[in-house]
């Protein structure tokens, strides 16, 4: 069965999804409880809190106002040299098919097209450079970070299977435990090479943590309710322990 996709190119352009297997192999627990580097794109970023993110200035972490047939396909970051370029996150299967939807529409109300991507410096490939069309100089680049990137839900094509979802649709639901108990929100879905990850910020503060998207973490999805029944390990929530430095015996 297949735990997530995003999309990776518009209707009819080829692939377009991104699978995890719920069935897959088990993340050992050493792995699973270890915080990861969670690729940032602001150069200072606030806290991440549970909940709906709220909107912030002309960027925003909510979808345009009054639509819900919306999917969250990427953020704009810092910009980029002095010509206009922007950093971006791309949420799409394949990073750079971001650029094959047009419009884009963004969190501030606008609309964009990007003219050309490439993969940004450094290990992530879903961090990308974008030229956005109109967008020429520094200072318009710089007004775009934090800005959110949708596109229309009917241009993608609908779940090949009952247990396939949009990972943008797992953004905000309600974590619970098994016994009920709500322990936080799902506020990313990132994934490292290994397996889709569900970033969760915990209800009482704190950093977040990374569950294994499988279904032997997470056993039950409820789009409707606004909910996922997850089985964490306990340890979950807590800092990672370093392992203590070793000396050789004389």
């Amino acid at each position: 069965m297949t735990r997530g996709r995003n999309p990776s190119s518009p209707r009819g352009g080829g692939s377009t999804l991104r699978e995890q297997r719920r069935d897959g192999v088990e993340t050992p627990r050493s792995e699973r409880s270890r915080p990861h580097p969670i690729p940032d794109l602001r150069s200072d970023p606030p806290a991440r809190k549970s909940g709906t993110p709220d909107i912030r200035g002309e960027g925003g972490r909510s979808a345009p106002a009054e639509r819900d047939d919306l999917v969250l396909v990427g953020e704009f970051g810092r910009a980029h040299g002095l010509k206009g370029e922007v950093r971006l996150k791309s949420h799409t299967g394949d990073p750079q098919a971001i650029a094959g939807y047009r419009p884009l529409i963004a969190s501030n109300g606008k609309s964009f097209s990007l003219r050309n991507v490439r993969t940004a410096p450094g290990a992530a490939p879903d961090l990308l450079i974008a030229i956005v069309d109109g967008v020429t100089t520094r200072e318009a680049s710089e007004a775009l970070n934090r800005v959110q990137l949708y596109v229309e839900r009917d241009k993608l094509p609908p779940p090949d299977e009952e247990d396939e979802f949009l990972l943008a649709d797992l953004i905000g639901l309600a974590v619970h435990n098994e016994a009920g108990e709500i322990i936080g929100t799902v506020v990313d879905v990132p994934n490292y090479g290994g397996g889709d990850l569900l970033e969760i910020a915990p209800t009482q503060k704190g950093p977040t943590a990374l569950l294994p998207f499988t279904k032997a973490f997470v056993p039950n999805v409820d789009l409707a309710g606004k909910r996922i029944v997850a089985n964490p390990p306990d340890d979950l929530f807590e800092p990672a322990k370093s392992a203590p430095d070793s000396e050789d015996e004389a």
